[in-house]
């Protein structure tokens, strides 16, 4: 099924780059847009993820690693993957305050999840555990192919919008002023597209990751605590690369609230709400109580 999304999803970004092709410069111009979206569609496929990586800053993290943290958070992630029935997906660092986290990769056997050093030192090992079980469920569902196409060939409209507008289009088709409606609207048609699939996935990756971790207030908790951090810290390599913000668990572009037409995630509320009602249902399935809040400890910071 994500296959098949994701293959639907670059045939509607072919569309709109033929078009701004068609329109900045005739039938010439759809001729040389349609071999640019031929090529990026077999680049997106296959390095897409690393593409994205690279614009995030994300350092990959190898076994010198000195941090006992950071060696804490690999072996919890790569406990976790086994429990899910995945590979031990690559693990990436992000150097920035703002606690966030994302998954990318074409498939479960070439997958990669990356945190922020903010994540790790904001929320408790529990907490950590959550998000990244919600960024595995990402994998197993196979959205991290979808979200990782998005971003890249988003990118690559804002870009190419900006070219019909350079370029003045055609006279017979408005030149300056339909240069100017291509680079207002194919970003946002690129946008819109983002917008529906990041969300609708979202909940879905919530209750998958609650489900490998085996404690939705884990994740709950998290999110509550990232979505602060994420009001009140910038993530500089989000903010020059905006077109991968739906990666992330939360939206990392400082200030943007969710759940409203142009969001890319839906609200933390929504998404804790849907979280306290899954733990009840986990709750009369087991007889057991799982939704206890984690607690920050009190000495040692939250790996302590």
């Amino acid at each position: 099924m994500g296959t098949t999304k994701t293959f639907l999803l670059m045939a509607a970004m072919t569309g709109l780059f033929l078009a701004i092709g068609y329109l900045t410069a005739g039938m010439f111009g759809m001729i040389i847009a349609f071999m640019i979206a031929a090529g990026l569609n077999v680049f997106t496929y296959w390095n897409a993820d690393k593409v994205v990586l690279r614009m995030q800053g994300a350092r990959e993290v190898t076994g010198a690693e000195r941090s006992p943290v950071i060696r804490a958070f690999v072996e919890d992630t790569q406990a976790l993957a086994e429990h899910a029935g995945l590979p031990r997906p690559k693990i990436y660092i992000i150097e920035t305050a703002q606690p966030n986290a994302f998954a990318t990769g074409r498939n479960p056997e070439n997958a990669a999840v990356a945190a922020t050093t903010g994540l790790l030192s904001v929320l408790t090992r529990e907490e950590v555990a959550g998000v990244m079980a919600h960024e595995l469920a990402h994998v197993k569902n196979r959205d991290s192919l979808t979200m990782t196409v998005t971003a890249t060939m988003a990118g690559a409209i804002g870009m190419l919008a900006n070219f019909a507008l350079f370029f003045g289009g055609s006279r017979d088709r408005g030149g300056l002023i339909t240069s100017l409606a291509i680079m207002i609207f194919a970003p946002l048609a690129a946008s819109m597209v983002q917008f529906a699939i990041s969300r609708s996935r979202e909940y879905e990756a919530d209750r998958g990751g609650a489900e490998i971790c085996g404690n939705p207030a884990w994740l709950a908790s998290a999110l509550q605590k990232i979505e602060r951090g994420a009001r009140s810290q910038i993530n500089p390599y989000a903010e020059r690369n905006p077109a991968a913000a739906h990666m992330y668990i939360i939206n990392p572009l400082n200030g943007r609230p969710g759940d409203n037409f142009f969001s890319t995630h839906p609200s933390t509320a929504n998404r804790v709400a849907a979280l306290q009602k899954l733990a009840a249902e986990m709750r009369q399935r087991t007889g057991s109580d799982p939704a206890s809040v984690p607690k920050q400890r009190a000495t040692g910071g939250p790996w302590g």
